[in-house]
């Protein structure tokens, strides 16, 4: 998966949607900024297939700002040698993004990392049974360049952030999101080379709904962690509401314990259309707050488990929430 990370998996046919997303916060301006290259292919056949650019910008005390554009699916391109995705004269590749419309416009780049991490196990992935893939190409960037937003030009060195990439079908029912790589410790002591990514989605199944399921992804005290087996994402604790997550994830002898917070007011809320018509409704912000706790399995003594290191970011967080009706008198600032 780490060389093909980013390739586009759409083979032309009806039913598929598929996403790039880079999120970052930038602590010089406080503004937290989600920038998107999407594509959906209709499962009716006769409806054209579209792809849209996207920005999203929030930050505490200014108003969240959605920007979309959408254009016909011929206007799209990728290659493999390298990677690259084109929608119109936007360009996203492994090493950064250039675009704009309207009133928006970016220019990043960044170096590559660490390895690809991956959400949904090998498993599941060869059965069909999951219908959205999620992969992180590059879970932990540093991202310099430049972003125009209405009247205001930031300029970004070293910005905390990372992209990802998701495919399938159908979203889920109901899920959050979250995703960090700018924590200190307690005492605020910068922690380098550390990330978590972690989604929880709650899918039907059977005419009821399954879950949530829980995979969590991430790099901690110079390991990395992949707690995505199938059993485990199902036995991860998980509760989640629309400015929260509290999450508990376990993989061999580390567990890692998350609380994310998001402020009400500083959410900006999108749509996204699944391939056979059916709407969600999303509620992200990029200045979220996290603590996070790493935990080792003892090897003797009383308690079962160790504490290693507590980490935390705030307002450098990305946390998402969804599901399939609008929620009451929080604006839709993206259709």
């Amino acid at each position: 998966m780490a060389s093909d990370a980013n390739h586009l998996r759409w083979d032309g046919n009806p039913g598929h949607y598929e996403v790039y997303y880079v999120s970052l916060t930038d602590p010089a301006s406080g503004w937290g900024l989600w920038i998107r290259y999407t594509m959906v292919a209709p499962l009716d056949p006769a409806s054209a297939a579209t792809a849209s650019l996207w920005l999203m910008a929030t930050r505490a005390g200014s108003a969240p700002l959605g920007r979309k554009v959408s254009v016909p699916v011929e206007r799209m391109s990728a290659g493999t040698a390298p990677f690259e995705l084109r929608i119109g004269d936007a360009l996203l590749t492994d090493h950064g993004m250039t675009g704009g419309f309207e009133d928006v416009a970016w220019d990043l780049r960044w170096d590559p990392r660490l390895p690809a991490a991956e959400h949904v196990h090998p498993l599941l992935r060869k059965a069909k049974v999951a219908k959205t893939v999620l992969v992180l190409p590059h879970p932990d960037l540093a991202i310099a360049g430049t972003v125009d937003l209405p009247g205001e030009r930031l300029e970004l060195d070293g910005a905390r952030g990372g992209q990802a990439h998701l495919w399938g079908s159908k979203h889920a029912t109901r899920w959050a999101w979250a995703h960090c790589n700018d924590f200190t410790t307690l005492d605020g002591e910068p922690r380098p080379d550390t990330f978590v990514d972690g989604v929880s989605v709650v899918v039907p199944r059977f005419g009821r709904e399954v879950g949530p399921s829980s995979p969590v992804v991430g790099r901690f005290l110079g390991d990395d962690f992949r707690a995505t087996s199938p059993l485990g994402v199902l036995r991860a604790t998980s509760q989640f509401g629309l400015t929260t997550w509290q999450f508990e994830a376990v993989a061999g002898k580390r567990k890692v314990v998350g609380d994310v917070n998001a402020a009400r007011e500083t959410l900006v809320g999108v749509t996204y259309h699944d391939p056979d018509g059916e709407l969600a409704y999303c509620y992200n912000s990029e200045v979220a707050s996290m603590r996070l706790h790493v935990w080792d399995r003892a090897s003797r003594g009383p308690f079962p488990w160790v504490l290693r290191e507590s980490l935390a970011s705030d307002a450098r967080a990305h946390f998402e929430y969804a599901q399939r009706t609008p929620v009451p008198e929080l604006p839709i600032h993206v259709t």
